[in-house]
């Protein structure tokens, strides 16, 4: 198999990387730890936060070098998500490394303009390094108002530009915020909030309440695990899909390759139409066989839909 692949060629992603912002305390740190078996690193410090009932594994982040030994350890390894709680102080710990690895020690001082994209590569490496591992990463984000002229926009709490390059390295983005007494989150962006939606997921999810007012749970913890669930199995269905689209498009143009007058030109047309098309095969379909009439000298008539010979 050569180096260039087709889409039905493309391996399947087996692995997740999404984040999750909105306000302070509407239950974005539960929902990430909804994915499957996931341990969570806790740069922020507020494990104590999430209810007792939906705690589990966790790392007590006091460095860098606390993620860099987790991800090298055995124990990581029977974990099948990692939850960044939260994205901005995370990057706050790549920051603190990499001034304390510099040669410019002044006290307080912020990332050089250099660093920056020395934390962003560091980022992306360990991205690369969890999907390595066949592991998903969930990010956890408070949100922040920014002003578009007359309008406010939310965004990630994410120190700087680090949050469109976050965003671009990411599969799923979703903001979560409380309508009356619901909570919802929506993948879809838009002109109030950053949104990436990958999968087709609708529009606005309700979030199932699983603790009542009481603090009784009422419901499994399973949100994300269905979200990723869903994302595997469409993105799968996306290589099938192309798959399936390659075939259709073998057959499409030996029809057209049959074509010699305006009998068979007519009759390819209907075979054609009666296809189950995909994506913009019927599209491509009428321009390959239009290309084929206009070199056997046929035209098309639209008043009486078929084609026949020009004049």
């Amino acid at each position: 198999m050569g180096l260039i692949k087709k889409a039905s060629e493309l391996t399947v992603k087996s692995t997740i990387s999404a984040l999750i912002y909105g306000q302070p305390g509407i239950g974005k740190t539960t929902l990430a730890l909804s994915a499957p078996n996931a341990v969570l690193f806790d740069y922020d410090g507020g494990v104590h936060r999430v209810n007792a009932a939906h705690r589990g594994a966790t790392v007590e982040i006091n460095s860098w070098d606390d993620t860099s030994a987790v991800l090298a350890s055995e124990e990581i390894k029977e974990f099948d998500t990692i939850v960044i709680d939260t994205a901005g102080k995370m990057l706050d710990f790549m920051s603190a490394d990499i001034i304390a690895r510099s040669k410019n020690k002044t006290p307080g001082r912020k990332l050089a303009l250099n660093e920056y994209g020395e934390r962003k590569a560091m980022f992306i490496s360990f991205l690369k390094a969890v999907s390595m591992m066949g592991k998903n990463v969930v990010f956890v984000a408070h949100e922040r108002e920014e002003k578009n002229g007359e309008e406010k926009q939310i965004r990630p709490e994410i120190g700087g530009s680090s949050a469109g390059d976050l965003i671009k390295e990411l599969d799923l983005v979703g903001y979560m915020e409380a309508i009356g007494k619901e909570k919802t989150i929506s993948f879809d962006p838009c002109e109030k909030f950053y949104g990436k939606n990958t999968c087709n997921l609708p529009s606005i999810i309700k979030v199932p309440v699983i603790i009542d007012a009481n603090g009784n749970i009422t419901g499994r913890n399973t949100f994300m695990s269905d979200i990723i669930a869903k994302y595997k199995e469409y993105q799968a269905r996306q290589t099938e899909l192309s798959g399936d689209y390659d075939a259709l498009m073998d057959v499409i143009k030996e029809n057209v390759e049959m074509v010699t007058d305006e009998v068979s030109a007519n009759d390819a047309a209907e075979r054609i139409a009666a296809f189950e098309h995909i994506f913009d095969s019927k599209v491509r379909a009428g321009m390959l066989l239009n290309e084929k009439c206009r070199k056997l000298g046929l035209r098309f008539n639209k008043l009486a839909k078929k084609y026949e010979r020009a004049a």
